[in-house]
């Protein structure tokens, strides 16, 4: 499997790059993978070459085309600085839009069943939030997402089907902020959050610490079985 790039056109003009990965099977539901503040790089698609494999048409968009296209970023300290700062300067409510764009495009391709989640770490697991509470998505998942207690508040016209994935470790999300959270989303059967003990942030992300082999495969089953039951892949 390998992603090649595309171009999406943007709702308020122009268009930018994402990276798609198609099934063997030439059909499926789409999803959005939505990357930590490092970008599209090249583990980011690798991630949308894991969901081509279970059936899924998979896209993975540039996070910060409206600032300066074509920047994946590497997992190195400048990398990090990097990603932090053009995080910080997202204008949201703009990619939400271009969340919007994404969806639309996929729905559009022959390739695409018709259904269309999104799959988000760190950063994106915040952008997967701010989506499904503008009802742009079918269903969300969001790793370890990040700077939610500013966004608490979404919770309340969050309805499409959530999955969340947190780790002990994670500084970013004490159990505090966890417990929020979920009482946020109490009273809503479709949305399922999970507590990894051991797991720090970024556990999902294999070849590059601080990879949990044991959360992360624990947290790939849950997705699976969770996309698959809502979008129509693999696992329904």
């Amino acid at each position: 499997m390998t992603t090649v790039s595309v171009r999406v056109p943007a709702r308020t003009g122009g268009d930018f790059e994402a990276w798609l990965a198609a099934p063997v099977s030439g059909r499926g539901p789409g999803v959005i993978i939505l990357a930590e503040i490092y970008n599209a790089n090249d583990w980011a698609r690798s991630v949308a070459d894991r969901y081509a494999a279970q059936g899924y048409v998979a896209i993975v968009p540039d996070l910060y085309w409206r600032q300066q296209p074509g920047v994946y970023l590497s997992y190195t300290p400048q990398g990090q600085q990097q990603g932090r700062e053009m995080g910080a300067a997202m204008d949201l409510p703009l990619f939400v839009e271009d969340l919007r764009a994404c969806v639309q495009w996929l729905r559009q391709r022959p390739e695409c069943s018709g259904r269309v989640g999104s799959v988000g770490y760190c950063l994106g697991g915040k952008l997967v939030w701010l989506a499904l509470s503008q009802q742009v998505l079918d269903a969300g998942v969001a790793y370890y997402a990040v700077q939610l207690a500013e966004h608490l508040d979404a919770a309340s016209t969050i309805d499409a089907p959530l999955m969340m994935h947190f780790g002990s470790l994670d500084h970013r999300v004490p159990p505090e902020l966890y417990q929020r959270i979920q009482g946020r989303l109490a009273g809503k059967p479709n949305a399922h959050t999970y507590w990894y003990e051991g797991a720090d942030h970024g556990f999902d992300r294999d070849g590059h610490p601080p990879y949990h082999p044991e959360a992360a495969s624990l947290a790939w089953r849950r997705t699976l079985e969770f996309l698959g039951r809502h979008l129509g892949g693999k696992a329904a």
